[in-house]
């Protein structure tokens, strides 16, 4: 029974040999494939080329290889970041247990194909709302510290920090320089975009590169990119390349800037122009209130114009003439009326004096009362000896009655 035979068990385990060799016939069986990526490394030797192929939305890599002819005859010049479609073998050596691909066909992905593939993941990112305005963040009007991502000593990086400087000079950055084309860019930009976003101090993060070919801006398309910068809490610029350069990270973005200079203007305000602003503001305060001053005044005086306040004693005026006028007419009225009435006193006065007993009295006439002064009616009232008075106009008498007077 051969070794491969044997069932394989703690107790019976299979050679390093025997496993290898396996796993080289599994592998064999795979036939030929076509693969795609980004070259990292190519090396020439005398008749073969050895090749890194990466996949640019993930952190994995396969060793090719191939014969240098085969490279030298390419449809393009091929160079590390250079985006080509191979076709290969893949191969397991069982002396060192490395595996790799043997090349054996190269294509260059041309400018159509990438355009088709950015476009069918144009439409895949819309479809799942990526591009949605209502999910754009608002950008600070003044950023406390503003997170740059660009390539080291670019322009762009140049551009931005004159730009923003100009305009306002206590403008703070936090630069995290990274790669921002080929086989490490996506992951580099990442990595810096996560970071900075997790910085509680950044308000804002741009991520800037200057114009380039359509594999040149290849990164800032890449799925992987697009979804990190739609997870970002920190609202994310993006300004690159040139303004007819519109990679997918525009659309993903809270703001697309047309170039890393316009990203300058549009996160820093200008220093100069919101002083002028202020300036202006107060100057059209000022005389906004001026105006409203001058126009409570014209009210104030249309109000003073008026009869009631030119002359404000004249109504009381007017009614203490009435006043006077009434008082008088009730003073003659009263006065009429009591002459009126002390005349007819008068009159009702002087008939009672005439009907009266003094006038009666003043004729010659006299009263004679009793003791008790009880007025006497008969001569049977006063006999002799009675005490009278005898009331006449003058005065009153005292008598004594001595009888009866028989005579006529």
């Amino acid at each position: 029974m051969s070794t491969a035979e044997i069932p394989n068990s703690a107790e019976n385990p299979w050679p390093v040999r025997a496993v290898s060799t396996r796993v080289a016939k599994y592998i064999d069986r795979l036939g030929t494939i076509w693969i795609e990526g980004q070259l990292t490394e190519l090396k020439l030797r005398q008749s073969t080329a050895f090749m890194v192929l990466r996949d640019p939305a993930a952190d994995m890599s396969l060793s090719v290889s191939c014969p240098r002819t085969l490279v030298e005859n390419a449809p393009v010049p091929l160079a590390e970041g250079t985006q080509v479609i191979m076709l290969g073998k893949p191969q397991f050596y069982t002396r060192n247990g490395s595996f790799s691909l043997r090349i054996s066909q190269i294509r260059a992905v041309g400018i159509g194909e990438l355009l088709a593939r950015i476009d069918r993941l144009r439409r895949l990112l819309d479809t799942e709302g990526l591009f949605d305005p209502r999910l754009k963040r608002p950008i600070p009007f003044l950023p406390n510290t503003i997170g740059l991502i660009t390539g080291r000593a670019s322009a762009a990086e140049h551009d931005v920090m004159t730009v923003a400087g100009d305009r306002w000079p206590a403008v703070r950055f936090d630069v995290r320089n990274a790669a921002v084309q080929g086989t490490n860019a996506v992951p580099q930009i990442v990595e810096a975009l996560r970071a900075l976003d997790a910085e509680p101090a950044v308000d804002v993060i741009v991520i800037a590169r200057g114009g380039g070919s359509v594999e040149d801006l290849l990164p800032f398309s890449d799925e992987t990119l697009c979804r990190e910068i739609a997870a970002c809490t920190t609202p994310v610029v993006s300004a690159i390349g040139h303004e007819p350069d519109n990679p997918l990270c525009d659309l993903v973005a809270d703001l697309r800037a047309a170039t890393p200079t316009d990203a300058a203007k549009r996160i820093v305000p200008d220093a100069a122009a919101e002083q002028a602003l202020v300036t202006d503001l107060r100057r059209r305060g000022a005389q906004a209130l001026r105006n409203w001053v001058h126009r409570e005044e014209r009210v104030v005086a249309q109000l003073h114009s008026r009869p009631v306040l030119a002359q404000p004693l004249a109504a009381l005026t007017a009614r203490a003439e009435e006043i006077h006028r009434a008082l008088g007419a009730a003073r003659r009225d009263i006065k009429r009326l009591i002459a009126g009435q002390a005349d007819h006193v008068g009159h009702l006065s002087a008939r009672l004096t005439t009907l009266g007993p003094a006038a009666t009295l003043a004729r010659g006439y006299a009263v004679v009362q009793g003791p008790e002064g009880a007025v006497l009616r008969s001569v049977q009232d006063a006999p002799p000896g009675t005490r009278l008075r005898i009331r006449v106009a003058d005065g009153a008498i005292i008598s004594v009655s001595e009888g009866v007077n028989e005579e006529h």
